[in-house]
């Protein structure tokens, strides 16, 4: 095997350290129990009416056993978001008297669906899968190896597609059958409402002041669900780790900062996402009188706007936020648009992390990132002959007259690289993914790790790169699954072990370590720590700290 696909980040040109220090935590055994291995050919899909039957506090739900692993889909946490629920606060959903099946996803939050296939390289990659869409989809699904009371560690999986797109199952690498049998815990997942049906905020225009927060709220609220009834499932609510990628990191660095989500989550992991503020809340509030004005209502007709059919809003909303734009540039904010709001109330308006006294200071945090979440040649193989002329030519609309000190940044910290290759690590840089793990550590109550994913897949000309989402399935032991990001087989196969067996140990202790990575050091500021993840993974410190620097 060639060197470059042993270890990325050695074949630019960079050191690593760290691999003979001793483990900072005992080892784990993480063998899956026995009972939920396959035998032969015996049958592995059971399903009946006494087969997989759960209590929750508003009824009872029957799933099925598949591959030893017990699943239930759809099940519902939370009231339909349509008509007077609608911009109001999650209501719970009303208890039933038979037995509720539960055996296939819940309905995707409202969202644009055109044309949602219509690049078939990306459909294919990313094998995207939607299903109905509409407003009653407050609903979560469980992956458990037993229902029993034996209390093992919990996840919670928050989507990707920023605030605006996705479902809890959007991917096949989210699937949570392969780790919950890997570590011996219980895997959830969630769908919430989404875009400005989940973030519009209506209180200048005679709304609930929750409004602009009310697609957090659901998480919240799903939350409150698994402390609840996640025990019935064979769970322990006192160990509960919440985890997202792209929108779904922001969403766990927002959780982390709402007040009413103390208590309901134990352990954090972000990945290739996360923020440290919400939405302008002049901005937000703006925002809301201009859908009014735009679906030409008057503010306090609240009732009016909640009778709008959701696809017919969601184009009032959009038409909005582009007649907002000259206000969005006068107030900063670099995003328009729909997503948590920094109110005060809901949640916290100040830089997150900055208080050591919050109950957030308290959470474990994990923060990945991967080397190429944005890849220009991916879709373009005329662009791996570029030069480093041209990537100074063609950053210059993000970067402007800082371009040429960027890329020389970056060719003399990575020596070995190829212009294509210093082109996406610019593009993809670390800085968002060190700035948060250089506030949380200013709180200096549980530590931080930090990792960088740079395996590359074997497909499509090796132009893929470490890609965003490439990462999921390592974590979530499924890159059998999610051939279309992997290639499967023994290689990838090989690394995810021991990514998905340092997580089981993040989950049940708040410590990576014992999983198969070299020793995990907790971040600094002052050494920048990181665990590469590659076919060979090794810790460094900082290692694309000087080229960082000319991004200031």
């Amino acid at each position: 095997m060639k060197a470059s696909r042993r270890n990325f980040i050695q074949s630019l040109g960079v050191g690593v350290t760290g691999l003979g220090m001793a483990q900072q935590a005992a080892a784990t055994t993480f063998e899956p129990p026995k009972s939920t291995k396959p035998n032969g050919d015996d049958q592995i899909l059971f399903v009946g009416d006494n087969i997989a039957v759960s209590n929750t506090e508003f009824g009872k739900v029957r799933g099925f056993v598949l591959r030893g692993i017990t699943t239930f889909l759809g099940i519902p946490y939370g009231a339909d978001t349509s008509g007077k629920n609608r911009f109001m606060p999650p209501q719970k959903p009303a208890p039933w008297s038979d037995v509720k099946p539960a055996v296939w996803w819940g309905n995707t939050a409202p969202q644009i669906m055109e044309k949602r296939y219509s690049n078939v390289y990306a459909s294919f990659v990313d094998h995207w899968n939607y299903d109905d869409v509409s407003e009653d989809c407050l609903k979560i699904n469980v992956w458990t190896p037993a229902l029993d009371t034996q209390k093992r560690p919990v996840m919670v999986w928050l989507h990707g597609g920023g605030f605006v797109n996705g479902n809890g199952i959007e991917q096949d690498g989210y699937h949570g059958e392969n780790i919950a049998r890997l570590g011996n815990v219980v895997f959830c997942s969630l769908n919430h409402r989404l875009g400005s049906l989940g973030y519009s905020h209506l209180k200048a225009a005679g709304g609930h002041p929750a409004s602009g927060n009310v697609g957090n709220l659901d998480m919240v609220a799903a939350l409150e669900w698994v402390k609840n009834n996640i025990a019935n499932f064979g769970g322990d609510p006192t160990n509960v780790t919440i985890m997202g990628q792209s929108g779904g990191g922001s969403k766990v660095t927002t959780l982390m900062n709402m007040p009413s989500a103390k208590g309901l989550f134990h352990k954090a992991v972000v990945l290739s996402g996360g923020s440290l503020a919400g939405v302008n809340k002049e901005y937000a509030e703006k925002l809301g009188l201009k859908i009014m004005e735009e679906a030409g209502l008057k503010p306090g007709e609240i009732a009016k706007l909640q009778q709008i059919p959701w696809r017919e809003y969601i184009d009032i909303a959009d038409r909005a936020v582009a007649k907002m734009a000259d206000e969005a540039k006068r107030l900063n904010i670099q995003r328009g648009g729909y997503s948590p709001v920094a109110d005060g109330e809901y949640l916290n308006d100040g830089t997150f992390f900055s208080d050591a006294n919050h109950f957030s200071a308290d959470i474990p945090l994990m923060i990945c990132s991967t080397f190429n979440e944005q890849s220009p040649s991916r879709t373009d193989a005329t662009l791996e002959s570029v030069t480093l002329a041209d990537v100074k030519e063609k950053i210059k609309t993000r970067f402007g007259d800082k371009s040429g000190e960027i890329v020389d940044a970056y060719a003399k910290t990575f020596p070995k690289a190829r212009p294509i290759e210093l082109w996406t690590m610019i593009l993809s840089n670390r800085k968002n993914a060190v700035a948060i793990a250089d506030a949380k550590t200013t709180q200096k109550k549980a530590p931080v790790f930090l990792a960088w994913f740079g395996w590359q897949p074997p497909l499509f000309d090796n132009r893929m790169r470490a890609f965003h989402c490439s990462d999921i399935c390592f974590w979530l032991y499924n890159t059998d699954l999610m051939l279309t990001h992997t290639g499967g087989g023994k290689r990838p196969r090989a690394l995810s072990e021991k990514m998905s067996k340092s997580l089981i140990g993040f989950m049940k202790t708040g410590n990576p370590n014992g999983g198969g990575l070299p020793t995990w050091k907790t971040y600094s500021t002052q050494n920048g720590e990181t665990m590469i993840l590659d076919d060979v993974p090794a810790l460094a410190n900082d290692p694309d700290r000087e080229a960082r620097k000319a991004l200031a």
